[in-house]
């Protein structure tokens, strides 16, 4: 995947861990909100609606849980290069947001370089956004940020997770949704019930495979993502909009927003439409997208 809504996509993929960075235009607006119990986030307090700074310059998906957050930086170098950023007299600063998934990375932690199995640091969050400038094209799945995801833990399984993607159209604009699903709970189908049951095979294994006689992995948790809409919205309205994504994890997941979850999503306005867009209208159709999202990254 290249681009998404005008913003430029990118990974990079270890073993079982990753990193996605999410390039938007430049101006473009953004808050966010957090409802898990255990986040792993940075820069994440900036983007509350009464904060200085409004602009988002990037947005960082990865793995290794806080540790690797240590991939923003690697963007936020790449960016400040590129001159990219809030101006301040001393040159500019990225605005550079990172939510983290709790994978098996972190069981190698800290970062390694030489080592695709320990938690991403600033060259894999470098070399993700040198790829989102790029023209490739990647399916869904178990690639970047969820490379290492799964679900269904709360039952002491290890099904399908990743990261998933969907465009929808709302009136004159557009939403998107990127977002890595590795969650507590199962992932919900069309009809009500879990896309996958007690007879179905587990997803692939990993370092943080439970044993059959223990307890569930309540740590290794959380869903994480990014809305994207061509509309131009303030930055309180983009706040409004990332509760709304909070709902689609909410229909797509069950149960969500547990202890045991970051579950973090972040909402952008790039104002690339002119025409006046329903708020509400933007919202509920950014419910579908998360809900699109979740299920292509387990498709």
């Amino acid at each position: 995947m290249a681009e998404l809504l005008g913003a430029h996509v990118g990974h990079w993929t270890g073993d079982g861990t990753g990193v996605t960075v999410i390039l938007p235009p430049p101006g473009t607006v953004g808050s966010g909100e957090v409802r898990g119990g255990a986040p792993a986030t940075r820069e994440f307090e900036l983007l509350d609606p009464t904060r200085l700074v409004n602009r988002v310059d990037a947005v960082v998906l990865s793995g290794g849980s806080a540790f690797g957050l240590a991939a923003g930086a690697g963007v936020m170098d790449h960016l400040r290069e590129r001159g990219t950023g809030f101006e301040t007299p001393l040159g500019v600063v990225p605005i550079v947001v990172g939510l983290s998934i709790f994978d098996g990375a972190a069981r190698t932690a800290p970062h390694n370089a030489a080592d695709p199995s320990s938690p991403p640091g600033p060259d894999e969050g470098r070399e993700a956004a040198v790829a989102a400038r790029r023209e490739d094209t990647v399916g869904p799945g178990r690639i970047g940020a969820g490379a290492g995801a799964t679900t269904g833990k709360w039952r002491n399984r290890l099904d399908p997770g990743g990261i998933g993607w969907a465009v929808l159209p709302a009136g004159g604009a557009s939403v998107a949704a990127i977002v890595v699903a590795n969650a507590w709970g199962d992932v919900i189908g069309p009809d009500g019930s879990p896309l996958f049951g007690p007879g179905d095979p587990v997803g692939p294994s990993t370092r943080a495979a439970p044993s059959p006689a223990g307890p569930p992995p309540v740590l290794q948790n959380t869903t994480i993502g990014c809305l994207l809409t061509d509309a131009a919205l303030s930055k309180p309205e983009c706040f409004l909009l990332a509760q709304s994504g909070h709902t689609g994890i909410a229909r797509a997941i069950h149960p969500a927003h547990s202890r045991y979850d970051g579950d973090a999503m972040v909402a952008l306005a790039t104002d690339a439409v002119t025409v006046d867009v329903n708020l509400d209208l933007l919202r509920a159709v950014a419910v579908d997208a998360v809900i699109a999202a979740i299920r292509a990254a387990v498709a």
